[in-house]
């Protein structure tokens, strides 16, 4: 039987993502637009109360006709807001990759006559050791050079 899913997956996942990023990023350029309107109008009082600051006295004492604007204290100007910073996801770590182990290949034992140069002259089954001694003893007198036998372990075919 398959696996059974436990959760979204991860397109799901990444789709999910990149539509919150995508709204943070709508959300941080609404508030730059917010700031600079806000920071417009706070220069727009701040020249009002330099124009008003700046009238001769005489002036505002011919036109109090009930209203104290020079009486009323200065706007104080709010605090301008600090730009919110977009979250950078932390540098991910790089994924370690698994080695891939290789199958174990089964081997078996032989007996392999050897010549001087090393090159195989004849195999034989581990059983037959004796077989192998015995061409071993016969090519040593027909060609009266170097011969030898090992054991060498060969994959199964």
């Amino acid at each position: 039987m398959g696996r059974k899913r436990q959760g979204p997956s991860k397109m799901d996942l990444r789709r999910a993502a990149e539509a919150a990023e995508a709204r943070e990023r709508e959300a941080g350029a609404e508030e730059e637009e917010e700031t600079t309107e806000e920071e417009e109008s706070e220069a727009e009082d701040a020249e009002e109360v330099a124009d008003v600051e700046a009238e001769p006295e005489a002036e505002g004492d011919l036109e109090s006709d009930g209203d104290d604007d020079d009486d009323e204290k200065p706007k104080k100007k709010k605090a301008a807001k600090k730009p919110v910073k977009k979250k950078v996801a932390a540098p991910k770590k790089p994924t370690t990759r698994r080695a891939r182990v290789p199958k174990e290949v089964r081997l078996k034992a032989v007996w392999v006559v050897f010549d001087n140069s090393s090159k195989r002259v004849e195999t034989f089954p581990f059983s037959q050791k004796k077989e192998a001694e015995e061409l071993l003893a016969r090519k040593t007198e027909e060609k009266k050079t170097t011969f030898y036998i090992n054991l060498v372990k060969d994959p199964y075919e």
